[in-house]
């Protein structure tokens, strides 16, 4: 270790291993989600941890009474009813040691103390039943705290702008407050921990003032090492992990990598495996010299304690004799008194590790916080303008820049969108095409200019009234890990998903015969990785989207090189659907490189570095004195790529004969 080891935050950062440093670059640590509060807790005093406590259950206390009032209500009265209970407990131990102890003969004594035992023993009844009661509606809400949690923020995180999903900040924050949800179930039972402790404490010292004034400043004498020895191995503990974890992440991370299938054929074939199971090695051993040395240091604190807590014993026990020799206090007192310093002893060192849980657990609850307030602020306005049923997409004047971006993706951008017409997006990648359509549909508005449906400004309408008008293919659409009823139906999951409709949308898009060929049709699971999952190709997925798409049936469909993953026959038949759409009256937005496809286009539009540059037909772009020549020279420039790449002589054809190539095959080239 460097120097500086007597500052807890130093000390808690691990020196990088010469494997670290020859696999990762230096210590292999996450930037986000539990990370984000390394070495915070080591921060806080005893004082800070004293102050922030209330509201820290305050939270808790919030979050359980929404999950479930009834069991929260449960816990809170059965918590106060036993710490009741153990007060009065103190006392009738106390009347019932007065009656054992007071002179007399041994049956007059007994018959004088058996209401005090029947209390005793009632009150241990009562107690039990309150602890009971206690831990099952603590079960209860833990699990049902957990749940309300995450509902929350995954709920407001789902609704808010695309902007906000891309904005590097907000993921870091929702990486981290993933971790609140499961923090704020530990906190429930952590609370309750805290409040019994608490109570307990409250109890025991509230009994010792009322028998003696130097009772307790004894059971703070009793407790102090213990509470001492907890707090110090609970900061040990989390330094010692911060020192070993990076080790154990980089082990855990080797380890998978040796059973990875994806590298398992370069790990034989390169003779890896001893390395990476060397360094693997090294790694955990040093993980486990530093759980070592924490054993060392446990043992040393323990020791310690354990020494200084039987020197409280005895000066505590010294105090009580000396009482009782010069007749200041009462053998039965003396009795109660040492029940109460043990009870009491106990539950200060039971709060100091409590407090120190719910302190850790508090942090990643206030990042859920956070998360949620700024989800709130970022949202999707709900309502708006209602947007008309008919009528043409302009766009006037629009330009768009993504947050950090040296220059617009779009600038001053005009175009329209006819009803039912199918029309083309071409241009180099990057020409700012796919941020068209995200304006388009309204996941994103214009910094300036304008997107009408209709005459009605995104910025104005009802974003949710366009969201259920578009249907979407991008070209890396989501592959749900759901069964292909799912895939196909989640476009318009408030539907039915029964056999008709599903099937039906996978025909139209040449998707039946990939679920016909599955074990289970349109039950059957498309992930691997889980019992009777199916991987299918990415053509298949292909055609699992345009399925998807036409499911919806929104009234625009936008389609984003839905053909890069097919064969040229099945190529010819999407398209030919496509037509078709447009033909029953949908409006259809095509975004592709491969220039042949936009030939049945009713317009297209050519963008370039943001602007649109040509438009017209296919015919009235291929003219040779049409606008910038820009698509009649990319077109030209995939003609030759066919021209110069002759297909391979069919059986029966003369040699060195060559065919014409199929629609799609080289194309796109100029583009990538």
């Amino acid at each position: 270790m460097t120097g500086g080891d007597n500052d807890p935050l130093t000390a808690a950062k691990g020196t990088p291993s010469a494997s670290e440093r020859l696999l990762f670059g230096g210590e292999l640590t996450y930037e986000q989600g539990w990370g984000a509060h390394d070495g915070a807790w080591l921060k806080l005093g005893l004082r800070a941890m004293a102050g922030s406590l209330p509201k820290q259950v305050a939270v808790a206390v919030r979050l359980a009474r929404e999950a479930d009032p009834r069991a929260f209500a449960t816990v809170a009265v059965s918590e106060v009813v036993r710490g009741v209970t153990q007060a009065v407990s103190l006392v009738a131990v106390n009347a019932l040691l007065v009656h054992v102890l007071a002179p007399g003969d041994i049956a007059g004594r007994l018959r004088a103390a058996l209401p005090s035992l029947v209390l005793v023993a009632l009150l241990s009844v009562v107690g039990s039943v309150c602890q009971s009661a206690s831990a099952a509606a603590t079960g209860i809400l833990e699990p049902k705290a957990q749940r309300v949690a995450t509902e929350r923020y995954l709920g407001l995180v789902a609704g808010v702008e695309l902007e906000a999903i891309e904005d590097d900040t907000f993921h870091k924050l929702m990486d981290s407050a993933q971790w609140g949800a499961d923090s704020a179930r530990r906190m429930v039972g952590y609370c309750t921990a805290v409040v019994t402790s608490a109570i307990s404490l409250l109890a025991a010292a509230g009994v010792l003032t009322v028998l003696h004034p130097v009772l307790l400043p004894l059971l703070v004498l009793m407790a102090l090492p213990s509470a001492w020895s907890a707090l110090t191995m609970a900061r040990h503990r989390y330094i010692s992990w911060h020192r070993f974890v990076q080790h154990v992440r980089a082990a855990k991370l080797i380890g998978q990598l040796l059973i990875n299938q994806q590298a398992a054929a370069e790990i034989r074939v390169h003779g890896a495996a001893p390395f990476l199971l060397r360094h693997f090695r090294r790694m955990a051993e040093t993980s486990e010299r530093e759980q070592t040395r924490l054993a060392w240091t446990g043992a040393r604190t323990r020791m310690v304690a354990g020494a200084t807590r039987g020197i409280a014993v005895v000066a505590t026990y010294g105090v009580l004799g000396l009482l009782l020799w010069h007749g200041r206090m009462g053998l039965a007192v003396a009795g109660t008194a040492v029940l109460a310093i043990r009870t009491g002893a106990a539950s200060i060192t039971d709060l100091v590790l409590r407090v120190t849980d719910v302190q850790e657990e508090a942090l990643f609850v206030a990042d859920l916080q956070e998360l949620c307030e700024e989800a709130a602020r970022r949202a999707i306005p709900v309502g708006g303008l209602d947007v008309p049923e008919d009528g043409d997409v302009r766009f006037e004047g629009v330009t768009f820049t993504y947050p950090g971006a040296d220059k617009p993706s779009l600038h001053e951008v005009d175009l329209v969108i006819p009803r039912g017409r199918t029309v083309a997006l071409v241009g180099r990648n990057g020409s700012g095409k796919s941020t068209l359509v995200r304006l388009l549909s309204g996941a994103r508005l214009p910094d300036s200019g304008r997107v009408l449906w209709g005459g009605v400004s995104t910025a104005e309408a009802d974003r949710a009234q366009i969201f259920d008008r578009v249907a979407m293919v991008a070209q890396d659409f989501f592959r749900w890990p759901f069964t292909a009823r799912v895939n196909i139906g989640i476009g318009r999951s408030s539907a039915p998903m029964d056999d008709r409709t599903i099937g039906a949308a996978a025909a139209y898009a040449g998707a039946d015969e990939v679920v016909e060929g599955l074990p289970r049709g349109l039950d059957s699971l498309l992930s691997r990785g889980y019992r009777g999952g199916q991987e299918i190709s990415g053509g298949q997925w292909q055609k699992i989207g345009l399925a998807r798409a036409r499911h919806r049936e929104g009234a625009v469909l936008i389609v984003d090189e839905p053909t890069s993953a097919l064969d040229p026959a099945a190529e010819q038949r999407v398209f030919d659907q496509i037509h078709r759409l447009a033909g029953s009256g949908q409006t259809t937005v095509l975004i592709t490189h491969r220039l042949h496809s936009v030939r049945h286009a009713d317009l297209v539009y050519v963008l370039d570095e943001g602007r649109v540059v040509e438009h017209g037909t296919f015919a009235e772009l291929m003219a040779p004195t049409a606008g910038t020549g820009l698509f009649r020279e990319m077109y030209a420039l995939q003609a030759r790529q066919f021209a110069d790449a002759p297909l391979p002589a069919q059986p029966g054809a003369a040699d060195g004969a060559a065919g014409a190539a199929p629609s799609g095959v080289g194309e796109g080239a100029a583009f990538s």
